[in-house]
């Protein structure tokens, strides 16, 4: 099953790891990780529906992180280390949480937990054989309606009642953008990419965001699969330049999984895909990644600070302790 947004698709037909499947109009779900591999789940039946309610029993214990605040902050002072020698400019600097958790569990009940108690806007479902993510995503990596296409990047946090974001989460912010634009450059008619929101200040659950919109029009004959490897992995949670970010990514971090990719839909010529942020997933251990994105201006203590904020509220819904 899918649940995105009201939209509820059940009766699994088909299963896709190539992106070229999505020309025949079908509904599909589709995930992809970080790394790049693509999933797509095709539904017979789409329906407006509520999520139903699961209960949810909370987690015992702690939670185990891939790097610990000493490890976290030395992964960001490398970082800035490559800033200072021009090799990159920006990166977002990811660690992974986990959990034990029983395999025969599905996390309905956790997603139902999120819809109450977090309701962010890109919320999402997926349970298919292999995979079960629930996601809080607040972001939109890609819209599409016929030709015309939409990202909307995160980039800056601050708890609600601060009033003004640094200069450093809007440069990054800057940087991003125009990190998209060149993306979406890539796959639109020259010309038709603009800006119409920027630095705009968003509240989200526990949270205010800093966002921007970058809108463009596709090409004339554009397939799915060139927009995806074309757009893929999203800017805001890679870097810029993003193949240098990748690089220092792959150099530093475990395999990040279906966190960081993309989520969401896909039906002929529209899509909502969200990033794949503020997720929990489910492999031998339930997985949730958070991060922070670290330029020159960063303190390294204050990013740690930052993936805390980002994890707790979400670790709270589902139980456990956050180291």
């Amino acid at each position: 099953m899918f649940w995105m947004n009201g939209r509820l698709a059940t009766g699994l037909v088909e299963m896709s790891h190539d992106p070229s499947c999505l020309v025949d109009g079908g509904f599909w779900a589709v995930s992809t990780t970080f790394e790049g591999e693509f999933t797509a789940a095709k539904f017979d039946c789409v329906i407006t529906s509520d999520f139903a309610f699961t209960p949810w029993e909370r987690l015992q214990g702690g939670w185990r992180t891939t790097k610990n605040e000493e490890q976290y902050v030395s992964y960001v002072e490398d970082i800035q280390k490559l800033i200072s020698q021009g090799w990159v400019y920006q990166v977002n600097a990811c660690r992974q949480l986990s959990h034990e958790i029983d395999a025969s569990r599905n996390l309905r009940g956790l997603f139902s937990q999120i819809l109450r108690e977090n309701p962010a806007p890109w919320a999402s479902y997926l349970e298919i054989p292999g995979l079960n993510i629930a996601s809080a995503s607040p972001e939109l990596f890609l819209s599409r309606h016929s030709d015309r296409v939409r990202t909307s990047p995160i980039k800056g946090t601050q708890l609600p009642g601060q009033t003004h974001f640094g200069a450093k989460d809007i440069a990054e912010n800057v940087m991003i953008v125009d990190l998209m634009r060149n993306d979406l450059g890539a796959i639109c008619e020259n010309g038709s990419v603009y800006v119409p929101r920027l630095l705009a200040s968003e509240p989200h659950p526990g949270l205010v965001h800093l966002v921007s919109d970058i809108e463009g029009d596709l090409r004339k004959g554009i397939s799915w699969s060139e927009i995806i490897s074309s757009l893929h992995p999203p800017g805001s949670i890679s870097g810029a330049p993003k193949s240098s970010a990748i690089s220092v990514i792959k150099d530093n971090e475990d395999k990040r999984g279906p966190y960081c990719g993309a989520l969401g839909w896909v039906q002929g010529d529209a899509c909502q895909l969200s990033v794949a942020i503020r997720v929990f997933f489910k492999d031998t251990e339930l997985r949730f990644g958070t991060g922070a994105g670290i330029t020159w201006a960063s303190d390294s203590h204050s990013e740690w600070e930052e993936t805390q904020l980002k994890a707790r509220r979400l670790i709270s819904i589902a139980g456990g302790e956050l180291e």
